[in-house]
């Protein structure tokens, strides 16, 4: 991680990721495996997408990148949205801040890397 210390995105992925992570062994240990495997692919992919798009091969290359986040990102709140809405699952309000945050920041690096601001 001290590679990005200065990157806010990536600060914020990893951190997020970590926290799925646990959120996701808690749910394991409810029997929600489905739900935590899709959670876990899907939270953890941000960060992932975002880490690697800070070696793209071009402007095009990170952008694709970042959409890729963006869409994983999408995804992670989608799931998380169902863990909030059902009476048996534990409370995730915490990553719902967290996870909007993560997207509207990838959607503004998109929409300014695209030069539309």
């Amino acid at each position: 991680m001290d590679k990005y210390n200065d990157n806010l995105i990536v600060q914020l992925t990893f951190e997020f990721s970590l926290l799925i992570m646990d959120y996701c062994d808690i749910l394991e240990e409810m029997g929600k495996r489905k739900l935590a495997w899709q959670l876990f692919d899907a939270g953890t992919s941000i960060g992932a997408n975002v880490n690697e798009s800070q070696n793209a091969e071009s402007k095009a290359d990170f952008i694709h990148k970042m959409k890729i986040a963006a869409k994983e990102g999408d995804e992670s709140d989608y799931w998380l949205r169902l863990c909030k809405y059902s009476k048996k699952y534990p409370n995730c309000d915490d990553l719902l801040e967290r996870v909007d945050i993560i997207n509207k920041i990838i959607g503004k690096i998109i929409s300014t890397s695209k030069g539309k601001n």
